[in-house]
Formats: C-alpha cells, structure tokens, sequence
C-alpha cells in the first residue's frame, strides 16, 4: 500500500516531537497502521532552523498555503495554534478533500461545529485527541470506548500549568505570585500565563468534553470560566484542615434542567484519587451509567505525550481513510443527525456545595447572625472551623455548607456583607464530592 503523506504545519515543541517519533517508531507504526505515515512537506516560518532540526527528509516551506493545497498531501497537521490563520488553513485542507489532525483546543472549542460540518459534507475526518489532555486518550475513550455508556458527569485537572501551582502552595506554603513564578521559571507557565491560570484554557478543553460525553454542539460562550488568581495558601491550608485539596476542576455534567459546563477552583475530598494528581499532571474522571467512575491520569502537555496523540490520530485515519464516511465514527461521538440540542445552565442555576471564610469581628452574636441568614434562604452547614488571627479582635469563621443553589448563595452572601460584623468581603469556593 502507498505510504499515507502528510503535511505538518508548525515545527515547535509538538511539531518537533511529532517527526522524531514518526521517525523513530516508524515500524511499529506501520505495523499498526497497515502503511507507513510519512511526513513529506513541513511549513514553517524558520526554514533554516527547520533544516537543522529534520535534515533534507521533506520539503521545507514557509507558506502553510503550500501544504494545504498541495495535492500530493493526505493529510495536514495543524500544530500552529490559535485562531488565524489556523482556522483558514483547516477549512481549505478540508475544502481540497485533506484530513486534518490538530491540536488545537481554542479553535475547535470556537469553530468546532463550523469545521465538522465541512468535513461530514466533504467525507474527509477530523481528528483532535491532542486537543485535550496531551498524551491521555480521553477523547478516544469517551468516544469509543464508552460507548455503551450513558455518560453522568466528567470532572478533569486539564490544565497542568494552574495544577503545578496549587500543588506549590498546597506543599510549600508559597502564595499565588510566588507559585506562578515558579512555574515560569520551570518552563510550566508562559511569560503571558492568561489563557492557563484564568482558566480558559481548560474551558476550551471542558466545551469538547463536555459535547462528546453528552452529543451536544460546541458551545464554549455558554462555559462558566473562573480561575486562580485570587487564591489565597490560608484557603489551601484550611481546606487541608476540613479533609479537601483545591484543584482548577473542569467539570460538565447532565442534569433534567439542562447541562452544567464551568471551570473553577473546587474543593474536593483528599481521600479521591484525582484529589491526589500533583505537579503538572492530568487526571480525567468519568462517570458512566454502565461502568461507574473510570480515571484516566497522566501527562497533559509536552513534546512526546502530546505527540503521542497526533500518531495516534494519524494511525487512525491511515486505517480509516478508505472507509465508507457513513461509517467511520463521528466527530462527536453522535450521528451528525443526533446531536442534541440541550441547554447549558447558566451558573446561577447550578446546585453544589460551599466552602465559605469569613473574616469577623471577635464578638457574641457574629455566628448567630450568619447562620440566621444562611437558614432564611435554606442554606445549612455541614462543618465549621474557627481560626484565631494575628489581631486578636478579629477570627476567620470557616464554613462547609450542604449543596445549594448558586443563586440563593449569592443572595445570602450579599446580606452577610452588610453585618458590621463581617470585614471584607466573603471568599466563597464551590465543593464537588464526585460521587
């Protein structure tokens, strides 16, 4: 059988490691995928720099066009990143009846729906298992493996970036600014760390979970997005202390009123294994009607692991390619025809529990107050911890409370501020039990 040709479009960490393990494993890979997976043309904008790195094994260019409509090319992997010219390039590839492999979360988080259209109406595929969680195979297992499943909720660590901070200030005390300098200088976080510690990055992430595990469109503006920022290690710390760990948790999930999509910092029980991945790691964990919970957990980023997922794509359509396109599997998991049409709940509506601070005067009747406002609207309190601070007249009152409406919270917490007791505003993190 001819050798499938390939054109790579980005030759940084991802593209770097994607041509050393196509040319280092290229038996077994071959062996897998019944012909040999060649790249043959590689677009970049230091052609120099590219030559030093692959030699005169392909064509180097520095106009992505090039490779795209090129008509010797079977398939195109695009591992540029952002939005444009990525997003043109995609739909030319599939325009000129090229399968595309990418990597890249935001575009499809954004475009997804856009972009598998054109390819079901062109019978070309569109693979993306690089898109989250590196190395782990979530999407492959979500959307084969699983299959028999109805799929309940997923809650993930995606962002290995905003975990190795966590795990900073968790293990050695160091504040937020500290953690993520850290991080920098480790080569975790970026110079701009925006996309990872506001937690979009993992939203873009979540938004493709979240429609392959429920047959749903892509619908990244209805996500609910909070990050780390604000953060404090005596938050951390008092977690510890209530038997929690705070993880950036990406969670979506079914429920009769619609679907949860959201981001955010959780606390969740030390005694689940997902509380427990440190470090820059990934951990996925999904729940399914047939199978239970199931967790898949490993490196999230990097050259080989995310390259590992680009191969594995490229494995795939090379067996596929001759197929019938009625019979391959859907993007999404779903028959095209199939995919639902159900809401994402706004965050207001949301149900779950709290962890809440409060920063008081040391005085009678504080805790009487809170607890008066919290029962007028049905909100009850599962534990509770009081903390002497470094002014004596003053305490941090720390609650748990049992699961409630976002929206009732929010109600309370505004009537608590008003106490003259109360100093400062409320620090409120949402708790999830994953059971």
């Amino acid at each position: 059988m001819k050798p499938i040709k390939v054109g790579l479009l980005g030759l940084g960490t991802v593209g770097a490691g994607t041509f050393n393990i196509l040319r280092r494993n290229q038996q077994e890979i071959m062996r897998r995928a019944g012909r040999s997976i060649e790249i043959s043309m590689v677009a970049v904008r230091n052609s120099e720099k590219a030559a030093r790195l692959i030699g005169d094994t392909c064509v180097i260019v520095d106009d992505s066009f090039q490779v795209v409509n090129n008509p010797n090319i079977d398939i195109v992997v695009e591992l540029m990143g952002g939005i444009e010219p990525a997003k043109q390039l995609a739909f030319t590839a599939i325009a000129n009846g090229k399968h595309v492999v990418t990597a890249n979360k935001a575009l499809l988080a954004l475009h997804g729906n856009e972009i598998f259209k054109a390819a079901q109406d062109k019978g070309v595929m569109v693979a993306f298992e690089a898109a989250v969680a590196g190395g782990i195979p979530i999407i492959k297992s979500l959307r084969e493996g699983l299959t028999a499943n109805r799929i309940d909720w997923v809650a993930g660590i995606i962002n290995g970036t905003t975990n190795f901070i966590l795990s900073e200030m968790r293990n050695k005390g160091l504040d937020f600014a500290t953690a993520l300098k850290q991080a920098q200088e480790l080569g975790f976080a970026e110079a701009d760390p925006t996309f990872d510690i506001d937690g979009i990055d993992a939203a873009h992430k979540a938004t493709i979970i979240s429609a392959i595990a429920f047959g749903i469109s892509m619908q990244f503006d209805k996500a609910y997005v909070e990050g780390i920022r604000q953060l404090q290690a005596v938050d951390i710390s008092y977690a510890e202390q209530l038997g929690y760990r705070i993880k950036l948790l990406a969670i979506t999930k079914r429920t009769a009123r619609g679907i949860e999509l959201r981001v955010h910092p959780t606390l969740i029980p030390s005694t689940r294994l997902i509380a427990n991945v440190e470090g820059a790691m990934n951990a996925v964990l999904v729940q399914g009607d047939v199978v239970g919970a199931s967790m898949y957990y490993g490196k999230g980023a990097g050259a080989e692991p995310t390259a590992s997922a680009v191969i594995a794509d490229l494995v795939d359509i090379a067996r596929m390619a001759t197929a019938d396109p009625q019979h391959r599997v859907p993007h999404l998991a779903f028959q095209p025809e199939f995919i639902g049409t159900e809401a994402i709940l706004p965050m207001s509506e949301i149900t779950t529990s709290y962890y809440l601070r409060l920063h008081v005067s040391d005085q009678t009747g504080v805790l009487a107050d809170v607890t008066r406002i919290l029962a007028n609207f049905d909100i009850s309190i599962d534990a509770m911890l009081q903390k002497a601070t470094a002014d004596e007249s003053q305490t941090d009152i720390i609650m748990l409370t049992h699961q409630t409406q976002e929206k009732k919270l929010i109600a309370a917490l505004e009537q608590i501020e008003k106490l003259q007791s109360v100093l400062g505003s409320m620090t409120r993190i949402r708790v999830e039990k994953l059971t």
